[in-house]
């Protein structure tokens, strides 16, 4: 078991493979057990990090009240602990959160970004077209959070799988138990997240002079939200490119591994100008 002491918390931590530095950052509820089909197809181009961000599953959680840029810390933290900066970042949900964020502020540890859905819902604070969306997915968080601070860690869990990020009758009818058990044991984290007032949002300004080249991509049967949030970084960002997948969801690493591979390969190839076989994305 590998842990790495950084900005005051041990992180748990795995190294796969050889070759140029990637960092994979998962999003909330999970840990670094979702990157498991995607890591045999990059570990022959890259060595790869995965990580428990700080309080889930094996890693510590800090006392008090966390942020995403305290998350964000800890990712530049072990970046530069096991001499992996710069790296490729990808990150997924909430993982893309933390990784713009720190993008903006370090962007030295990032050779390139690839963010997979971020709930960067503060950006469309200003659009009057996303508000009854907004509203909508604002009640569905209380909810989870309700639940959560009552004890009820897997009444909060089935309410952010069916009704935030994945539809109706997932939590029952898709998830297999040992999933579900990751989730419940994973929500007080969550808590924690959902009380950062920061969390949903990035400086906007910073975003439009960011030099990292990022990739940002989505899912065609995602909630809409998700989409727009995309249209509205692919706006901001100067060095920016795209993809949307026709038929995956927010977990495509999980759902269609070997897609998320290649378009991921892409994108690098894509950041760097030498695109993977295939050609560009």
């Amino acid at each position: 078991m590998s842990v790495a002491h950084v900005n005051g918390v041990d992180i748990y931590y795995e190294l796969h493979g050889a070759g140029v530095p990637m960092a994979l950052v998962h999003g909330s509820w999970t840990d670094a057990t979702r990157w498991e089909l995607v890591l045999p197809g990059l570990t022959d181009s890259f060595q790869v990090m995965v990580y428990d961000r700080r309080g889930h599953s094996r890693s510590q959680g800090a006392d008090g009240r966390g942020s995403v840029d305290e998350d964000g810390d800890d990712l530049a933290g072990l970046l530069e602990t096991l001499a992996l900066a710069p790296a490729h970042v990808v990150a997924n949900s909430w993982g893309g959160n933390v990784a713009l964020r720190l993008a903006c502020r370090r962007p030295e540890l990032f050779r390139s970004l690839t963010c997979h859905e971020p709930p960067l819902w503060g950006l469309l604070e200003n659009d009057p077209d996303s508000r009854a969306m907004l509203a909508s997915s604002s009640a569905r968080l209380e909810a989870v959070g309700v639940r959560i601070a009552a004890g009820d860690h897997e009444g909060g869990a089935r309410i952010f799988v069916d009704e935030v990020v994945f539809g109706p009758g997932t939590w029952d009818g898709e998830l297999p138990p040992e999933f579900r058990e990751l989730l419940v044991r994973n929500a007080p984290t969550f808590l924690d997240e959902l009380r950062d007032p920061d969390q949903l949002s990035v400086d906007e300004h910073a975003l439009t002079t960011l030099e990292v080249p990022v990739w940002l991509t989505d899912g065609s049967a995602s909630p809409p939200v998700f989409a727009r949030v995309i249209d509205r970084l692919e706006d901001l960002i100067p060095i920016v490119g795209r993809e949307t997948f026709e038929g995956a969801g927010h977990a495509i690493q999980s759902t269609m591994p070997d897609t998320w591979v290649a378009a991921t390969k892409r994108a690098v190839g894509w950041a760097t100008g030498r695109p993977a076989a295939g050609g560009p994305p």
